[in-house]
């Protein structure tokens, strides 16, 4: 199968516009709880009707202060309330949402608010404003910056009382489908990061139809979602958009530290999170196990859990199989769902492979995991899991009006509603990116089998080329070395080399546990970088991953760094993904050591 095409199930009117969701829900339902909030340490719901009266008060204080139909506004923030409000408040306005990760340094936000030639800028926090005049000589277009924190809304709202409902009305009949939505910056593993034009239509087309395919999770009673994940990033962006365009009740949890608590209180029936949480919270389950020295019970629940989920896709299980299954949910899974909230039976993964083992262990304790496909370009999701359908391991199918084409070369090639109509002042990488057809050229490599289901094996770019001839795509070792609990990421090399080797690094949450349960004595990550003991565990992990590849493929070496990539290092983009470019320039030597 080299192609394959999903028809639409929802087609867009031209005159639409992202706003017309709020006032929708506020004409038909404006008791509707739309969103929730936190208010004094408690969760406040808020409706349909109450949220437009604050997004109209907001776009009119954006009017006053002289900001124009296709003007662009950055907002810099963590997930929080105030995000949604102001992104549909600037797009009330006619304006256009250029979105700033809270974590950006001076440089990435000088460039983009000189790129995108951003006129005003709402931040979250002093320090925020703060980078914004560090950088504001270079971004001369920006004339205003309001902060969340030092009342920044109220302030709007209070430059906004005297205009009237007409020039609010003027702003929103200049959207259609047609009109720039928002301009998304590339994380930017490579190069300078490139601006992508997404439009209401975009927007709308795929939201309606993935809402209208995925009735299991959208349309459920009483459907809630917290989300963590930073709303600078397409994929949450666009869960935003369709749990509002659905009336799936939305919180946000903007500090990590308190998710637990957060999902403890609000229960959502659904989230959304990158692999690297799934894998967090099997691993830190797994150890705290081990150290009640319950770690036998464990493995074997996990070891159930995925029997079990792989059982669903042969017919179902049988009879010991489900007595066995039946024990450890009330032994086992009923406190993993509860760690989640205990209501959330979907969870949605993107932003990088999930893997099969987690994808069984976590449907098989009761939450299957919805795994998809998409980059900035198809704002998010072109494929995704039909949650009846769900083939794990594989990344779906095309979402409804999303076409997938494998080229010769193995690249995945996508067209429909949904892909982006160009670069940001970028005509050159917009030709390069789109050929004549209309289809996008994504840069991974993958493959469709016969009912259309995508398995991604790899980036076209990534791909390593040993000194021997063979093709190595790294994902696939990677994968599974993320896996084991004492690896926290990894980088495969090799690329003109006789063999594959690789950079790993530990995680310093699971590492003191990890220790005591071996009987070892504590030592920083440095010490347990040349441990003999955790060299050892770590081969195991190595060897493990061998199994899913080739001997030729296969990691011959490693080393085991001192030190985590992060965000805050520069490894690591903020939606986590590794910058390899600069993992080999930092890490030159490591990699030398290898093969030296």
């Amino acid at each position: 199968m080299t192609e394959y095409t999903v028809p639409a199930r929802v087609v867009v009117e031209p005159s639409a516009a992202l706003t017309d969701m709020i006032t929708d829900w506020a004409r038909d339902e404006p008791a509707r709880r739309l969103l929730s909030r936190r208010v004094q340490g408690a969760w406040a719901d808020v409706t349909a009707a109450t949220f437009l009266s604050e997004v109209r008060a907001v776009a009119k204080g954006l009017i006053a202060a002289g900001i124009e139909p296709g003007d662009r506004v950055a907002l810099m923030s963590r997930t929080r309330f105030e995000w949604t409000l102001v992104d549909y408040a600037i797009w009330f306005a006619g304006a256009v949402v250029v979105p700033v990760y809270e974590t950006s340094s001076d440089e990435q936000l000088q460039w983009i608010l000189a790129d995108s030639d951003a006129v005003a800028v709402v931040v979250e926090a002093v320090s925020h404003r703060d980078s914004v005049e560090a950088v504001r000589s270079s971004a001369p277009d920006v004339r205003h910056v309001w902060t969340i924190d030092e009342g920044g809304i109220d302030t709007l709202v209070a430059l906004g009382t005297d205009i009237g409902d007409e020039a609010l009305t003027h702003a929103r009949s200049t959207l259609s489908t047609d009109s720039l939505a928002t301009l998304i910056y590339t994380s930017g593993t490579t190069g300078r990061p490139k601006g992508v034009e997404l439009t209401h239509g975009n927007f709308l087309s795929l939201t309606g139809n993935v809402v209208a395919d995925m009735p299991e999770v959208f349309a459920l009673p009483d459907a809630s979602a917290l989300l963590f994940l930073p709303l600078a990033h397409v994929f949450a962006r666009v869960i935003e958009v369709a749990c509002i365009a659905a009336g799936v009740r939305l919180a946000h949890s903007p500090d990590i530290k308190n998710l637990l608590g957060d999902l403890a209180d609000f229960k959502p029936t659904f989230v959304l999170a990158v692999p690297r949480v799934f894998e967090k919270i099997y691993n830190s389950s797994s150890q705290k196990a081990h150290a009640e020295g319950k770690g036998r019970i464990f493995e074997m629940a996990a070891a159930t859990a995925v029997a079990y989920s792989e059982s669903l896709d042969r017919g179902g299980a049988g009879l010991l199989l489900r007595v066995k299954h039946a024990v450890f949910d009330r032994l086992v899974y009923v406190k993993l769902r509860a760690a989640l909230g205990g209501e959330v039976r979907w969870a949605i993964s993107g932003g990088a492979p999930l893997g099969a083992r987690l994808g069984h262990f976590f449907r098989g304790i009761g939450v299957t995991i919805i795994e998809g496909y998409g980059l900035t370009e198809t704002t998010a999701p072109t494929t995704a899991n039909p949650p009846s359908m769900v083939r794990v391991g594989t990344v779906g199918r095309p979402i409804p009006g999303a076409s997938v084409k494998i080229a010769e070369d193995g690249e995945v090639l996508v067209r429909g509603f949904h892909v982006f109509r160009r670069y940001w002042k970028n005509p050159a990488a917009t030709a390069e990116a789109i050929d004549l057809e209309g289809w996008f050229r994504t840069g991974d490599i993958g493959s469709l089998d016969a009912e259309g289901y995508l398995t991604i094996t790899g980036r076209k770019k990534e791909l390593l080329v040993t000194a021997g001839g063979k093709n190595v795509a790294p994902a696939v070792l990677e994968d599974r070395l993320r896996a084991h609990a004492l690896v926290s990421q990894c980088m495969v090399v090799g690329d003109g080399q006789p063999f594959i080797g690789c950079l790993i690094t530990l995680d310093p949450e699971v590492l003191p546990g990890w220790l005591k349960n071996a009987g070892l004595p504590e030592m920083t990550v440095a010490d347990a970088a040349s441990d003999v003991a955790v060299r050892a565990e770590v081969q195991h992990a190595v060897d493990d991953a061998n199994k899913a590849v080739s001997k030729p493929e296969s990691i011959r070496k490693f080393v085991i760094l001192d030190i985590d990539f992060t965000e805050e290092g520069g490894e690591l983009t903020p939606s986590l993904k590794l910058k390899r470019s600069v993992v080999m320039k930092q890490y030159s030597g490591a990699v030398e050591s290898l093969y030296g």
